[in-house]
């Protein structure tokens, strides 16, 4: 039966080939002699290899080889360099070729989905187009920061697999609009994510967080799902804290930053790059807005999201940092202390 399919493409010079649900061992080696070929489907089948005859295939640029039983990326791939769209999902991979990626710098889609994928190679970062990636239910303990220099990124699908943690680098995804990280053992959401400007969805439902980074309400979110998280609750008791003594550097610090505007420190300063470095570093207190650089109060502040935000949940717990018990002990704000159990 596929072997009359191709022999019917063949004479048509077809550009669309449906080989799925055909129950396929092999793909039929005259498939390589369609060179007009754009779009080939290979879905639904039992296949293991692809045949190097493939590698003549210059004009396809859609490939489906979903629900089949790859173990391996084939080598065959990297010699498909116009192609966009590529589905891999429901096979066996547990690990990608790194060389693959070499001739796919074209590629705008990829379908990684249910696989036994435990990381990505750091050469994922050739795909230099990519738009929309999704590796949903694989076993993922890490992604790699070099993921993040995907410019052109706009969708992230990591949904059900063992991330703790997402990489600090993740502000450089500067086109992303959707996050989607359900079902993992996240414990923590980088400040970082807070600078992608363009992020409309995120989803971090199903996690293990408790609170939310300081600048989260500052993303101008349109969809925001955030149930099954161990999230802080607002349970209120009274206290006052002695103040804290400073240390010498961190008054030193303190001085320093309040002094940046002007244009003798900053003058000097370019003399001793690693100090300006360490002072880049420093954070603002929620309250009275002046910096610091190491000692601060973690502090919770329970936000309502605009009604713009579809969301499942109702306030958001947001991590706030003050600079000292004198501004946590002030009255009129709505920031409260953690209290560990």
């Amino acid at each position: 039966m596929a072997d009359t399919l191709v022999l019917r493409a063949l004479r048509g010079n077809a550009r669309n080939l449906d080989l799925g649900s055909k129950k396929l061992k092999r793909v039929p080696k005259a498939v390589g002699r369609l060179r007009e070929l754009k779009r080939l489907q290979l879905r639904n089948n039992l296949l293991t290899e692809l045949p190097e005859e493939l590698q003549a295939l210059h004009n396809l640029t859609d490939l489906n080889l979903g629900n089949n039983s790859l173990e391996a990326l084939p080598e065959v791939l990297k010699h498909l360099n116009q192609l966009k769209k590529l589905h891999l999902f429901g096979n066996k991979l547990d690990k990608l070729s790194p060389s693959v990626f070499e001739g796919l710098g074209n590629l705008v889609f990829l379908n990684l989905n249910d696989n036994k994928l435990t990381t990505l190679p750091d050469e994922i970062n050739r795909l230099m187009e990519l738009k929309y990636l999704y590796v949903n239910t694989n076993q993922l303990e890490s992604i790699p920061s070099k993921l993040c220099l995907l410019q052109q990124l706009c969708e992230l699908h990591l949904a059900n697999n063992k991330l703790k943690s997402l990489p600090h680098d993740i502000g450089y995804l500067t086109n992303l609009k959707k996050l989607s990280v359900p079902r993992n053992q996240i414990q923590e959401l980088p400040e970082e994510l807070c600078i992608l400007r363009k992020l409309e969805v995120l989803d971090v439902a199903g996690n293990q967080l408790n609170i939310f980074p300081t600048r989260l309400l500052e993303l101008k979110l349109e969809e925001f799902y955030f149930e099954q998280n161990p999230l802080l609750e607002k349970n209120l008791i009274s206290s006052t804290q002695q103040n804290e003594v400073l240390t010498l550097q961190e008054i030193t610090a303190r001085y320093i930053i309040d002094e940046l505007t002007s244009n003798s420190f900053n003058s000097v300063f370019k003399y001793y790059p690693e100090v300006r470095k360490i002072l880049e570093n420093a954070s603002k207190c929620a309250v009275c807005q002046k910096s610091f650089l190491n000692t601060w109060l973690e502090c919770v502040k329970f936000v309502e999201p605009t009604q713009k935000i579809r969301m499942t949940g109702h306030v958001v717990p947001v991590r706030a940092l003050l600079c000292s018990y004198k501004c946590f002990n002030k009255p009129g704000h709505q920031y409260y202390g953690i209290a560990m159990p």
